[in-house]
């Protein structure tokens, strides 16, 4: 589920923080710019594992800051296919039923993939199991709150990067506080799954 990744990248020290010691420096530096973050291809970022290597330091002209190459590992969740996780249910709606773990909320687990035979309750909101046993059928509700036990089966990673202007932004312009276009905010990274046989 959380996995060490190694990474490289060049981390800015701005001058009123030369009197803290380096590594705590780069340290805080280096959490602010990834914790909590979805790196593209990687998953969501949690913590800083450790500082494998530290290069030398530069300070450009016209910036007080230090400049300084970091090679260390990562904390990141990232659960392998087929990895068993337990969860509870967030909601349900007709696109399936929404599973968080507490620090990540974007786990679907998608209608064809619940125990059959469910159907979807307009009037509770929720999936329901009709499981068959010798003395007839028995309706199992899956409510929001409740633990559930889902397996990983695929993950989608989606590039939220900046597309800059389109066309209809530019002739239309937004109203204050309303999303960019109307379009909807998709989730960097969603995990998709199915229920543990």
């Amino acid at each position: 589920m959380f996995v060490a990744v190694e990474m490289v990248d060049t981390v800015r020290i701005p001058p009123w923080n030369f009197q803290r010691q380096f590594n705590e420096a780069i340290a805080e530096e280096l959490n602010k710019k990834l914790a909590n973050k979805v790196v593209y291809q990687v998953g969501l970022c949690i913590c800083l594992y450790d500082i494998t290597k530290l290069e030398d330091s530069y300070i450009f002209p016209g910036d007080g800051a230090s400049h300084t190459k970091v090679h260390f590992r990562y904390v990141v969740f990232h659960p392998f296919l087929d990895e068993i996780l337990v969860g509870k249910i967030k909601y349900c709606s007709q696109e399936g039923v929404h599973v968080s773990l507490g620090f990540f909320d974007d786990i679907v687990i998608p209608p064809e993939s619940l125990q059959q035979p469910a159907k979807f309750d307009e009037a509770e909101q929720v999936w329901v199991w009709e499981y068959e046993t010798d003395e007839g059928a028995h309706d199992l509700y899956m409510d929001q709150g409740e633990d559930i036990r889902f397996r990983i089966t695929d993950e989608v990673f989606l590039d939220t990067s900046p597309t800059g202007p389109s066309a209809a932004a530019t002739n239309t312009p937004a109203a204050p506080g309303a999303e960019e276009g109307g379009q909807k905010k998709e989730a960097p990274y969603t995990l998709l799954e199915d229920p543990p046989s």
